[in-house]
């Protein structure tokens, strides 16, 4: 059986009222939906409230057409709906990277080599930066398509576009992270100030 196989069964499960079946199919995919509801309004609390929402929806909702995409990509579509009502409402276009990156970012170990552990976290804040800054709709395909690995036909089912559509904005939004990740590497570190003497 298929992982997406398997999440339909689940959710066939949960329809006709196994609870377990609810459980495991919000563990496997809880995560996942609360990374991209992250990625998209910059807030934690937001990102929250959006995952709850997807999973409610599910347990009331059975408009899910196989026909149209896997399970995943249904609640990412569903995700995606919740993510633009909280935009439109006014809550969050503006990101609050210190959430992003509390939420997101992994605690800098403690290491053998902690030169090399910060300029590998400062790297991985430097791409969170470069993604948070794209457009909406380039932002949406490389969360989907290059975080959390969902193929081109379940982002076009999310997106409601065509595959060549998601194709094209995702080769656009690696073009646009690449050219700001060159612009942060070239960007000269700030210049410490001189010390004031007392008088």
């Amino acid at each position: 059986m298929t992982e997406a196989e398997a999440d339909q069964e689940l959710f066939l499960r949960i329809h006709s009222g196994d609870e377990q079946a609810f459980v495991s199919l919000y563990r496997k995919r809880q995560g996942s939906i609360f990374r991209f509801a992250l990625h998209m309004t910059g807030s934690e609390t937001a990102a929250e409230d959006v995952t709850q929402d997807v999973f409610l929806a599910i347990m009331r909702d059975t408009g899910y057409d196989p026909s149209r995409g896997t399970i995943s990509a249904y609640l990412f579509g569903i995700a995606r709906k919740l993510v633009l009502r909280h935009v439109e409402r006014g809550r969050s276009d503006a990101l609050l990277e210190s959430e992003l990156v509390q939420g997101v970012l992994p605690e800098l170990a403690a290491s053998e080599n902690p030169l090399a552990e910060l300029t590998h976290r400062e790297r991985i804040e430097a791409l969170q930066r470069a993604v948070t800054a794209l457009p909406r709709r380039y932002r949406e395909v490389v969360v989907l398509c290059d975080l959390e690995e969902l193929d081109y036909a379940d982002a076009a089912a999310v997106l409601r576009c065509p595959i060549g559509t998601v194709r094209s904005r995702l080769h656009r939004a690696r073009e646009l992270l690449f050219a700001k990740l060159n612009q942060e590497r070239q960007r000269p570190p700030a210049a410490m100030k001189p010390a004031r003497c007392a008088t």
